[in-house]
């Protein structure tokens, strides 16, 4: 097992921890077998969210009774003081404790200050004082929030989208969360489904040691690998970088992360799925993807407005509109095909 320090903030976690947004999808018995393994396995750290519908209640069972024994990380897309303390109360209760590690303001549109007409800080710091949080912490999808975050040294840490077919945009927040003493947290380590070999993934963030990556859980079968990894740890091999490198060579660039702060849209299409099932096509079962429900929702293409109201709102700064034309396109000439074949 490799432990490190999270940030400044004392806490000795695992490096690889456990992203709560999957668990959502299980049924709480799975679920908590699931999270159980995970602390049985070795890991600590436990991350999820007040809009995980019922992650946080799932959680709370599952380490109810020995909450001294866990890291647990949630967060609130509150938008005034009054709804973050309705949150904090609400993931307390559905967490089954009395005080939750690292708070995290959950990908705002700004960076939270005080002095703020929000006052969200100011109410950050008086559950803190209170005892209800330990660490006030920010996710974003960013990259100037995330900035502005590290700068204002006010947060424990900062939670972003990183893996390896990240830029060098986000290995500069990497640097500058170091030099500030502040944790980085990597979301979508597994590119939001996009990479497919865990292995590699993980042997990835073993070259930034202060990097914690959560890896979304839904399945037993993906614990495992990440569990094999926390046991014996890995290494990036030259068949992994081999991995990576193509990966990388394919994947570069201009492509959906499937984030899906760009929903929802207008018109009911799934943009964060349509936009890249492409890629997606290559990369999973390929039934999945040709199947009579996803064809009718990439026939939903045809009716976009071009409002560009998911343009405006993705953090990549994407053509959207033309990525959901493009692979619309690409998609029914491939269902042609496969059908003629």
């Amino acid at each position: 097992m490799q432990k490190i320090e999270l940030g400044r903030t004392g806490m000795i976690i695992e490096k690889n921890g456990f992203g709560a947004l999957p668990i959502q999808r299980d049924t709480t018995e799975v679920a908590v077998s699931l999270l159980r393994c995970a602390y049985d396995g070795g890991m600590n750290y436990f991350d999820t969210a007040r809009a995980y519908t019922d992650s946080e209640e799932k959680v709370g069972i599952a380490f109810k009774g020995m909450r001294d024994k866990v890291y647990i990380a949630t967060k609130t897309q509150a938008k005034t003081a009054a709804e973050m303390r309705k949150d904090l109360e609400t993931s307390l209760r559905m967490l089954q404790t009395d005080y939750i590690d690292v708070y995290q303001f959950h990908n705002p549109s700004f960076c939270p200050k005080p002095g703020g007409a929000d006052g969200l800080y100011e109410e950050a710091l008086k559950a803190k004082e209170e005892g209800k949080i330990r660490f006030i912490s920010i996710t974003n999808h960013r990259l100037g929030v995330a900035h502005e975050a590290i700068d204002s040294g006010l947060y424990a840490t900062l939670q972003f989208p990183y893996s390896y077919l990240s830029g060098p945009q986000e290995e500069e927040l990497v640097e500058k969360c170091k030099a500030a003493g502040m944790g980085f947290i990597a979301m979508k380590g597994m590119a939001g489904g996009l990479i497919r070999d865990g292995y590699a993934a993980a042997a990835f963030m073993e070259t930034k040691p202060t990097v914690v990556p959560i890896w979304g859980v839904q399945h037993d079968w993906e614990l495992e690998q990440f569990l094999d990894v926390v046991a014996h740890g890995t290494e990036l091999t030259p068949e992994r970088l081999a991995v990576i490198e193509k990966d990388r060579g394919e994947l570069s660039g201009d492509f959906c992360r499937s984030c899906g702060y760009c929903m929802p849209c207008p018109v009911g299409i799934k943009i964060n799925n349509c936009a890249r099932i492409m890629l997606m096509l290559r990369r999973a079962p390929m039934t999945n993807w040709l199947s009579e429900e996803w064809q009718e929702e990439m026939h939903k293409i045809e009716n976009c407005l071009h409002c560009y109201q998911c343009a405006s709102k993705c953090p990549f700064s994407l053509d959207t509109p033309r990525l959901l034309q493009e692979n619309h396109d690409e998609y029914f000439k491939f269902l042609a095909e496969t059908k003629q074949a």
